[in-house]
């Protein structure tokens, strides 16, 4: 209270100020769509994408398949039809339309247009009934021999790869939801790395199982640099925890021990480090009985938000991991 006045004067109390956890953007090793961010950069044997034709068109993007898909009718039809053309102009057809006592070599074929539609009811075998081929042209007969395997063997090699693309199952791990942030907690007294992965199908996920990497630049003893060093964590392969039964959520932990590659980190350590672990989900599909795969990055100090897709990420540096002896108490669930 004032003395002059006495009337009250309230002094503001300052209200805390929380300073957000600093964040670096990385580029990541595998995008959290489970794409490898890794481009091929000076191949000169292109010619070995060819050797395999199968697999590089079911590789291409849906726009180039459709695009071949569309490309190989489409050429097959006019080559056929260009040369079923040259066959009635060579024989002099086209030169005796109107007269009814010459047998073509194809009947009401009068120009290209007609040849190319005969061509095509030749290939999908219609069979209109209106250009058919007469016994007076063996040149023809041949021509039909030819085209109708060759249009087998494209009908059987472009609808099987539309149908191995389609029937992929890339899109199953869509339904896969891994945790939104992995935390470092004691379990039965021991530090370990956990998150939590689930199915959101009724059918099944068949011998699933699970592993995880660490992704991280190495240098050996003998001063070699290695860029992406791939580390394996153990998620239970001793032990055979690593096979799932995925019916309902479960949580994957990674025990921090002295064959861990995080033991000998501190927190400061993890906050400076730049590695990336991807934990990597394989099974067969029930309903269609074909492998899938589905994998998610992590990242030290970068939250990651959930989707449909699933992510697991980090919120902030996990607490001090001694280098020897018990581990400190965390309290459980502590976000890493």
């Amino acid at each position: 209270i004032h003395r002059d006045t006495q009337t009250p004067v309230r002094t503001p109390i300052p209200t805390p100020v929380r300073t957000p956890i600093p964040t670096r953007r990385r580029q990541r090793y595998v995008e959290k769509d489970g794409k490898c961010n890794v481009q091929h950069g000076n191949v000169r044997e292109t010619y070995r994408y060819l050797t395999d034709i199968f697999t590089t068109l079911v590789d291409l993007k849906w726009r180039f398949s459709l695009l071949v898909f569309i490309l190989a009718y489409a050429v097959t039809w006019l080559f056929f039809g260009l040369i079923w053309w040259f066959i009635a102009y060579s024989r002099g057809d086209l030169d005796h339309l109107e007269d009814h006592a010459w047998t073509p070599c194809v009947n009401n074929l009068n120009g290209f247009v007609s040849a190319f539609l005969f061509s095509i009811e030749t290939e999908t075998t219609i069979g209109y009934g209106h250009r058919v081929i007469t016994d007076q042209c063996p040149e023809g007969i041949v021509l039909l021999l030819l085209q109708a395997i060759l249009g087998s063997m494209v009908n059987a090699f472009m609808v099987g790869c539309m149908f191995v693309k389609i029937s992929q199952p890339n899109k199953r791990a869509e339904t896969l939801v891994f945790s939104s942030h992995a935390v470092v907690s004691l379990r039965d007294e021991r530090l370990c790395l956990m998150f939590r992965v689930g199915d959101l199908r009724d059918s099944h996920i068949v011998e699933a199982s699970i592993r995880a990497k660490l992704i991280r630049s190495k240098q050996t003893q003998e001063g070699e640099f290695i860029p992406l060093d791939q580390t394996d964590l153990s998620v239970g392969f001793e032990t055979g925890d690593d096979r799932l039964f995925l019916v309902s959520p479960l949580i994957i932990s990674h025990e921090i021990d002295e064959r861990s590659p995080f033991w000998d980190m501190s927190r400061q350590q993890l906050e400076k480090d730049d590695f990336e672990i991807v934990v990597i989900l394989e099974g067969m599909v029930e309903a269609t009985g074909k492998r899938g795969l589905g994998d998610t990055p992590a990242h030290p100090g970068a939250p990651s938000p959930v989707s449909a897709y699933g992510r697991t990420g980090w919120s902030q540096a996990p607490p001090s991991l001694p280098p020897h002896g018990r581990p400190p108490l965390v309290p459980a669930g502590s976000p890493v």
